[in-house]
């Protein structure tokens, strides 16, 4: 069974599949990919694309962000670079599981609903946590802005419509170990 799992900026994501991963299930990081990708595959196509983005043969991320963050077209442009290699990435990640016998894995894909990647898998777990604690965690993070902050946010799906799509929904405002709890008790309804 192939599960993924998404929330938006700020919402504890990458903490909850720690989780997952810490309690034996294989976990494919998309953002992981993303920067593999940057070091290597993905760097001359985005050179071509955006140029000067590119340092010492790594893709600049803030460079490249400052290049796409307001651009529809130019974020198109990456999303084309960028897509296909992080879903041939997972695709060898789900066969290579497959391959060794596990029943379940996980893919952390931050734009699941938004890349319609939801289609290719069995179930969704959406991590979420309400807008005040989003934004508190999202501010505090180095280099942060409102506008960027809101110019993320207007990129991805909100929170509430990532819900109703979910099958499981963890809440990650009540702290880790309520969190932790949480992803127990989707790995027992999971297994059963």
């Amino acid at each position: 069974m192939v599960v993924g799992l998404t929330g938006s900026i700020g919402m504890g994501k990458t903490t909850t599949s720690d989780m997952f991963r810490r309690a034996g299930i294989a976990v494919h990081d998309s953002d992981l990919t993303v920067h593999e990708l940057y070091a290597s595959t993905a760097v001359e196509p985005i050179s071509k694309a955006f140029p000067g983005v590119v340092e010492q043969g790594v893709v600049n991320r803030s460079a490249l962000a400052s290049r796409v963050l307001n651009s529809e077209s130019a974020l198109h442009r990456l999303q084309m670079i960028v897509h296909p290699l992080v879903q041939s990435h997972r695709e060898a990640f789900i066969s290579k599981v497959r391959m060794q016998g596990a029943a379940l894995c996980i893919v952390d894909i931050p734009l699941l609903f938004e890349t319609e990647a939801d289609r290719s898998i069995d179930m969704t777990i959406v991590v979420t946590a309400p807008g005040h604690v989003q934004k508190q965690r999202v501010m505090s993070r180095p280099g942060m802005t409102e506008a960027k902050f809101h110019a993320i946010l207007s990129k991805q799906m909100p929170d509430a419509q990532k819900r109703l799509l979910a099958h499981w929904i963890i809440d990650t405002s009540m702290g880790l170990e309520s969190a932790s709890r949480q992803v127990s008790g989707v790995l027992r309804a999971l297994v059963r």
